[in-house]
């Protein structure tokens, strides 16, 4: 019963120091999309479909690999409305928007691309105009999946939408596949299993200590 318990034991162990190995996932190539507040970027809490910048709004585009809206990268360079639309007069019945599309670097292009230099424009579009509308009056093509997901700007990627990428494949720089479990938790610490795990040696540590003494009573 003893051998019975400690292999158990070993076993649980293996587990528990495997759910504890690090993490394969690196998150997500996409194009994330930002509202200028102030100083500061904030990542948009609507899609571009949908979004209706007012006149005198600044707006971002940031192509990286992230795993989430926390961890993505913000765009780079010139925000200013009054630097990117200097050169866009006003117009009756119509509104400015300064947009910022940073194309991300070389370490999170697809394999086989390169990424352009980072880019300002002034779209002036109509009142009513969404945000997708003001980036194809200035960076077309534009390409988007089956789901309206923005997949390139400018024609930048060639292919690809939102593709999963590990740390191993941004090694290769090859696409992954999505994966059935992850190995933490939303808030970056351990996942449930590793808990679990813990718990499980635990208590047969328990239970083999409680069998050996049973036997010496005996």
């Amino acid at each position: 019963m003893i051998r019975r318990l400690a292999a158990l034991l070993v076993a649980a162990l293996f587990l528990g120091l495997a759910g504890t190995g690090p993490a394969q996932a690196a998150g997500y190539r996409y194009w994330s999309f930002w509202d200028r507040d102030g100083d500061r970027w904030v990542y948009a809490t609507e899609g571009p479909s949908t979004a209706r910048p007012a006149d005198g709004a600044v707006q971002g585009f940031r192509f990286a690999v992230s795993e989430d809206s926390q961890d993505a990268s913000r765009p780079r360079g010139a925000s200013s409305f009054e630097a990117i639309c200097a050169r866009t007069p006003a117009r009756d019945g119509m509104k400015r928007v300064a947009l910022v599309v940073d194309f991300g670097t070389p370490a999170d292009a697809p394999s086989g691309e390169t990424p352009p230099p980072a880019r300002t424009t002034c779209a002036r579009v109509r009142q009513d105009a969404t945000t997708a509308e003001a980036l194809a009056s200035t960076s077309k093509p534009l390409r988007y999946d089956p789901n309206a997901l923005l997949c390139a700007i400018a024609g930048y990627p060639e292919s690809g939408c939102g593709d999963q990428v590990t740390t191993t494949d941004k090694e290769t720089e090859q696409p992954a596949s999505k994966p059935s479990a992850s190995s933490a938790d939303e808030n970056g610490g351990p996942s449930v299993g590793v808990y679990a795990g813990g718990a499980l040696i635990a208590a047969l540590a328990a239970a083999a200590v409680w069998q050996a003494r049973r036997r010496r009573n005996v």
